[in-house]
């Protein structure tokens, strides 16, 4: 299984008021949509699977919010792909390991444009900064 592809289609932040006081931020992730894809990426036309993905950053109270949407580009055996495909229309889900390397995909290219995007907009970091500390 490789990833050969990765795209933001969609980029939106928004930052509704001033920052002040406790702030809760949840990120999450949700696989929108399985599609077959053709890719060349040899000689052969080979198959290809398009993870259609949404990203969200919300902070609470709601001083803002931060919204990715884009896909990934994965590139298996045409047996593995049809099974993927066919546990995607059956009940909308994926095989726990393809899942879980999926997620991760997103979560670290999604965690870094989010960190950019708070940066530009001055909302608090969606993931957590380290810190120099005083030596004792």
């Amino acid at each position: 299984m490789t990833v050969i592809g990765f795209n933001f289609e969609k980029i939106t932040a928004e930052k509704k008021t001033p920052v002040k006081g406790k702030i809760s931020i949840n990120n999450n992730v949700n696989i929108t949509k399985v599609e077959d894809t053709k890719v060349v990426v040899t000689k052969d036309k080979q198959t290809a699977l398009t993870f259609k993905f949404k990203y969200t950053t919300s902070y609470e109270p709601a001083i803002g919010s931060i919204e990715l949407e884009g896909d990934v580009l994965w590139i298996d055996t045409a047996a593995k792909n049809k099974e993927i495909m066919a546990n995607w229309k059956k009940d909308k889900t994926l095989p726990k390991d393809i899942n879980l390397f999926i997620l991760n995909q997103i979560l670290t290219k999604g965690a870094i444009e989010a960190l950019v995007l708070s940066q530009t907009i001055n909302l608090p970091p969606p993931v957590q900064l380290p810190r120099a500390k005083e030596k004792v």
